[in-house]
């Protein structure tokens, strides 16, 4: 049974902070970029963020996380600094990845986020991978893979759930259903109306449904999920419903989408329901206005920062690559 969640301010009042920042860096990436100063793609994730931010609250600091391309949000939610995240959009020395991996890997090993991926639906494997190598070692660690809708469709996902079921694995699949598959709907390639939550059952999985912009239901669902993988009774899949603010990727205008979706979805972005809940709570739009101003100025010190950085030194190409750090082992 499913009980209204309780709400703590403080508690709130932290994941708006978080919400609010990720959702500046993503604006900063997006303005950097046509600035010429990113370098490669982007897939930002502006309007997706209480669903990392909410999962995140849910899961333990030593949980595995797994993102895709359009990653941003899980690396700031998982400990990523906003300077790291812009000078490794930047292709800087100072970078997440050491300006290696650009917008498309994001990586924070140290924090267990273990990659953003750019093959569509290939980190659902490799999260069964860390959720049956958590079993091996006796720890009550969970595997989260994070995953859009058009990832569905893919073979990796049904094998992935298949394998997850077998096994009764400690793992969480989070779909970010935002409606698209790039620029085609996934209503119209896809036999059922839950891409993701229709599916699990075949798999003996239990689904749920959720409002992906509610950070507070984000949470108690990624945290039923995460006691039920602690408890050995195998994995749980959570269809996010949410919405990109911006296009799939870099200058994409995205005018394939209706403008009455787009308004609808935009009335209900994830930090105007915080907002909202705050604000029930008694949190002022003062208090509201300080966090903003504070983001607003930690972020634009990360772009100067970021900015000034040395860029990325060519000499570090082949190390974190293989185990020993270096491939030299290999000649």
């Amino acid at each position: 049974m499913i009980t209204t969640p309780t709400i703590d301010t403080t508690q709130l009042l932290n994941q708006y902070e978080q919400m609010a920042t990720i959702r500046r860096v993503e604006k900063t990436a997006h303005d950097l970029f046509l600035s010429g100063l990113v370098k490669g793609t982007t897939h930002l994730a502006a309007g997706h963020e209480a669903i990392a931010v909410g999962a995140s609250a849910a899961l333990r600091p030593t949980d595995y996380v797994f993102a895709t391309y359009r990653g941003h949000h899980h690396a700031i939610a998982r400990g990523a600094t906003p300077e790291e995240c812009l000078a490794e959009l930047m292709s800087k020395a100072t970078g997440l990845c050491k300006g290696k991996g650009g917008s498309m890997h994001l990586t924070t090993a140290t924090n267990y986020m273990l990659g953003s991926y750019a093959i569509v639906g290939a980190h659902l494997p490799m999260a069964n991978g860390a959720a049956w190598s958590a079993r091996l070692r006796g720890s009550d660690q969970v595997s989260v893979a994070f995953f859009g809708d058009g990832a569905t469709n893919i073979g990796a996902f049904h094998e992935a759930l298949n394998l997850a079921s077998v096994w009764k694995l400690p793992v969480i699949f989070v779909c970010e259903n935002n409606l698209y598959m790039e620029y085609t709907p996934i209503g119209a390639v896809t036999a059922v109306p839950k891409p993701a939550a229709d599916r699990a059952p075949a798999y003996g999985i239990p689904a749920e449904v959720v409002d992906g912009n509610d950070v507070v239901l984000v949470r108690e669902a990624v945290a039923r999920a995460a006691d039920r993988a602690r408890a050995g009774d195998g994995p749980t899949l959570i269809e996010a419903l949410t919405y990109r603010h911006y296009g799939h990727s870099r200058l994409d205008p995205a005018k394939y989408r209706p403008a009455h979706e787009v308004d609808e979805w935009m009335a209900r972005d994830p930090l105007v329901v915080a907002g909202a809940k705050l604000a029930e709570l008694g949190v002022s739009e003062s208090e509201l206005a300080a966090v903003n101003e504070r983001v607003e100025s930690i972020v634009a010190a990360a772009v100067v920062a970021a900015k000034v950085a040395p860029d990325a030194d060519p000499a570090e190409a082949y190390t974190d690559v293989w185990a020993d750090g270096s491939a030299t082992w290999r000649t």
